[in-house]
C-alpha cells in the first residue's frame, strides 16, 4: 500500500530554481514571478513509495516536481494498476483534474523526491491577473495531450522492441532538456513499472533490454543505461 505524504512547507523562489525554463515560470517576468512565489509552497521531502494524491480525490493543488521522480497510475477494469506516466523535475502533475475537479490518477514517488505545491484556488485567481501564466498552462495542457497521443500510437502499433527503444529515447530527450547527459539514463522506475507503462510483461522488458545491450546499442548496468549508439536506437524505434 502506498504511504501517505506528510508535507513540510519550505519556501524557495521560482526565479532561483534551475528548472524555471522547463516549469511554470517559463515566460513570466520578474513581477509575475514574485506573484507566483507568494502562493507556491514546497514540500521538502517525499519518501519513496509515498502517495502525492490518489484517484478520485478532490482537486486541491497542482504539483511541480522539483527533485526525484514520480509515477502516475490508474486502476484497470480487473482491479490491477496500470502505469500511465513517469514524471521528472519540471513536470507539473494534476492538470488532468481541471475538467472534473478531481484527480483521475494516483501519483506515487519512485524515489525520495520533492515537489512545489500550488493551491488550485489561488492559482486560478492568479491566472486571471497574469495572462502569461494562463497561456503557460494552456501550453502545458497542449503538450500533455500531444504526449498522450504519441503514447497511444506507440502502444497501439509498435512491436515490443520498438516500444522499449522509443521509451529510452523519450527519457533521453527529457533528461537532456533538464541539463543531464542525453546518453546516460538513471531509471528510477522498476522493470515492472516500465512493463506496465508499455503494455508488456516484465520478463519481456528485461529480455529486450538485454538484447539491445548485446547488440551494443546500449549498456545496461542495473538502473543505469548508457546509450552507446543513438542513431541505431533511433532507427530501432523508427524515429
Amino acid at each position: 500500500m502506498d504511504k501517505i505524504i506528510n508535507f513540510k512547507s519550505r519556501k524557495r523562489a521560482c526565479k532561483a530554481c534551475n528548472l524555471a525554463q522547463s516549469c511554470l515560470p517559463l515566460g513570466l517576468n520578474k513581477a509575475e514571478l514574485d506573484l507566483l512565489d507568494k502562493l507556491t509552497q514546497q514540500a521538502s521531502w517525499i519518501e519513496t513509495g509515498s502517495r502525492l494524491f490518489r484517484s478520485g480525490q478532490p482537486l486541491t493543488s497542482l504539483f511541480a516536481v522539483r527533485t526525484g521522480s514520480i509515477k502516475t497510475k490508474v486502476v484497470t477494469h480487473d482491479g490491477g494498476d496500470r502505469i500511465v506516466g513517469f514524471h521528472l523535475p519540471g513536470d507539473v502533475l494534476g492538470l488532468e483534474a481541471f475538467s472534473r475537479n478531481f484527480y483521475s490518477c494516483t501519483a506515487v514517488a519512485l524515489e525520495d523526491s520533492s515537489v512545489c505545491e500550488l493551491p488550485y484556488k489561488n492559482l486560478y485567481e492568479l491566472c486571471q491577473k497574469v495572462p502569461a501564466l494562463s497561456r503557460r498552462f494552456m501550453a502545458l495542457m497542449s503538450s500533455e495531450i500531444a504526449d498522450k497521443h504519441e503514447t497511444m500510437l506507440m502502444l497501439g502499433k509498435k512491436p515490443a522492441e520498438l516500444r522499449v527503444a522509443a521509451l529510452l529515447l523519450n527519457l533521453s530527450s527529457r533528461f537532456h532538456d533538464r541539463g543531464f547527459p542525453a546518453q546516460q539514463l538513471r531509471l528510477s522506475m522498476s522493470r515492472h513499472d516500465i512493463a506496465s507503462y508499455l503494455g508488456l510483461a516484465a520478463e519481456t522488458v528485461s529480455r529486450l533490454l538485454g538484447h539491445i545491450n548485446d547488440e551494443g546499442i546500449i549498456e545496461v548496468n542495473r538502473k543505469t543505461i548508457k546509450i552507446r549508439d543513438m542513431a541505431h536506437l533511433q532507427k530501432l524505434a523508427q524515429i
